[in-house]
């Protein structure tokens, strides 16, 4: 077993191919003259800043914290066609949702997202019946051209065979449709390497502190390196403001007087440890337009979200008593007790929607995205869901393109004539890759244990096979962080020298589980802080 002395030695050489350094960064940023800085490493910037490379453009992407660092980590980790909009009628909505999340499960990221069976219980008295819901599954399957099967109804006694800790008393009905599943901090990274691929230049811990003004247009961004105080700023024809639930900060800076152009809404969410096997999700309504999530993911359980206005620093968003009272009490409805024990929570989590400015209750507000140009010329992108993160990207580009005198029109590709479905790093088979890191992974070190095979397979697909080659070359970068978590210690030299990781958070919340697994111990984030002060 590696001792705690010997691990901050491992991997100090740095596997070829790796990034380069944050002061090479830098200075590229510096002297470069961009088309187009994107501000905010959200998946919303981060999809415009991979679909502007792939249009031509000089594009370069910065963050004042890690990517996906906020709400793009703090969803219910799902691509879903949005099955509550068919109340609204939203049935052009809804198949779009469904080409975008099939889309990405499918062809881009089959490696990244899996399918989930979602079932949907009716209990008497509840706020729907079973032949409605029964039709709503329905014609919620048919807008994904039943490629997940056909929604149907199913009784007590099934379900229960599937979901153990489901609630019976009352139960009527259970309607059964699909829709798919992520690790959105994982897909998010992966899009950053996408956009690298494709020529972007990005860096994170990156605080913009002011904007570079030409003639009263905004022509860039101070900048200051987080990690070190290093002071900077990066020049661009145009800037995008994509900074989620700052983006009125930033649109401050560009003009003081500017109105609020957002409001904001609250979702938490709690992980337990499961009590039993689930072989299928559960979405519970709460009321006519609410559903309650309880998800089967990483090996746990996820249960939420709240939906509330939140008016405070988006900085300081967390999950409080009351949110944790009032997920458990909703999941309640459809959940045995056992399973709902305080003492199986090992993380709770909160994000921000960004919603549209205006009045009304902010569990109906559309998720819709909205792209405004301010006085200074600078755009600003807020809203928008998961499911959907390529569309915005190219939505964000068509208005690129028509923006008026065509800045960048001349240097970029038009949208329509990039490629539709341009996969993510790593694509491939997730089952056949754990497969070849089982048959493979013990040449010449320890073989591979099954669950990190397949963790490893479906959080990196193909590149996978260099995690392996590093616990090869080092057994002890083999060992597990942790005994009871799937990742090895090859994942952190692999984080610091390939996936832009500073700091123990970047490492044990966004690119492995471990914080999310209640497992972040001090002893086991002393180590990585270690391994990551070693990066050459």
């Amino acid at each position: 077993m590696t001792t705690m002395q010997s691990v901050p030695a491992l991997g100090t050489h740095p596997a070829s191919g790796s990034l380069p350094s944050r002061a090479e960064t830098r200075e590229q940023l510096s002297k470069a003259t961009y088309d187009l800085l994107v501000i905010g490493g959200g998946i919303l910037g981060i999809s415009t800043a991979w679909h502007a490379a792939q249009a031509g453009l000089r594009v370069a992407l910065v963050d004042a914290g890690d990517f996906a660092g906020a709400t793009s980590s703090a969803s219910s980790k799902l691509l879903h066609g949005g099955l509550r909009y068919l109340q609204t009628g939203a049935v052009k909505l809804v198949a779009e949702n469904h080409f975008e999340r099939r889309a990405v499960s499918r062809e881009v990221a089959p490696h990244l997202a899996n399918p989930l069976t979602f079932y949907l219980p009716v209990y008497k008295g509840g706020p729907h019946g079973a032949a409605k819901l029964g039709a709503g599954v329905f014609a919620y399957s048919a807008l994904s051209a039943f490629g997940d099967g056909v929604g149907h109804v199913i009784g007590a006694a099934k379900a229960q065979r599937d979901v153990p800790e489901l609630r019976t008393e009352n139960l009527k009905a259970v309607a059964v449709y699909g829709d798919d599943q992520m690790n959105d901090s994982r897909m998010a990274l992966m899009t950053v390497r996408a956009a690298v691929a494709a020529g972007a230049t990005v860096l994170n811990h990156a605080e913009v502190t002011g904007l570079r003004f030409t003639r009263g247009r905004v022509t860039g961004a101070e900048l200051k390196d987080r990690t070190d105080g290093t002071e900077f700023g990066v020049t661009s024809r145009l800037v995008l403001n994509a900074t989620g639930p700052w983006v009125d900060h930033l649109r401050r800076m560009e003009d003081p007087a500017a109105a609020p152009s957002i409001r904001l809404s609250k979702g938490a969410h709690l992980v337990l440890k499961r009590t039993s096997p689930w072989k299928a999700a559960l979405a519970t309504p709460i009321d006519k337009y609410r559903i309650t999530f309880a998800l089967p993911w990483e090996d746990m359980l996820l249960l939420g979200t709240t939906d509330e206005e939140y008016e405070g620093d988006p900085g300081e968003v967390a999950v409080n008593e009351k949110d944790t009272a009032q997920i458990l009490d909703e999941a309640a409805y459809s959940i045995r007790d056992q399973q709902l024990s305080r003492d199986l929570i090992t993380y709770s989590f909160a994000g921000l929607r960004v919603l549209p400015g205006g009045p009304g209750d902010t569990s109906k507000a559309k998720r819709e995205t909205v792209v405004s140009e301010g006085r200074g010329g600078m755009l600003s992108v807020a809203g928008g869901k998961w499911t959907t993160f390529r569309h915005i990207g190219r939505t964000v580009m068509n208005k690129l393109a028509e923006l008026p005198g065509k800045p960048l029109a001349e240097d970029m590709e038009p949208i329509s004539r990039l490629p539709r479905k341009v996969p993510l790093p790593g694509i491939a088979n997730p089952d056949a890759v754990a497969h070849r890191l089982l048959v493979d992974g013990g040449t010449p070190g320890p073989r591979m244990a099954a669950d990190t095979a397949r963790h490893l397979a479906t959080h990196y697909g193909s590149l996978s096979f260099d995690i392996a080659r590093l616990a090869n070359d080092d057994p002890a970068l083999a060992e597990r962080i942790h005994p009871d978590a799937p990742e090895i210690w090859a994942q952190v030299v692999y984080a610091r020298d390939h996936e832009w990781a500073e700091t123990a958070d970047d490492v044990l919340r966004r690119r492995t589980t471990l914080t999310i697994r209640g497992l972040a111990t001090d002893p086991i984030r002393a180590k990585v802080e270690g391994l990551l002060a070693d990066r050459a």
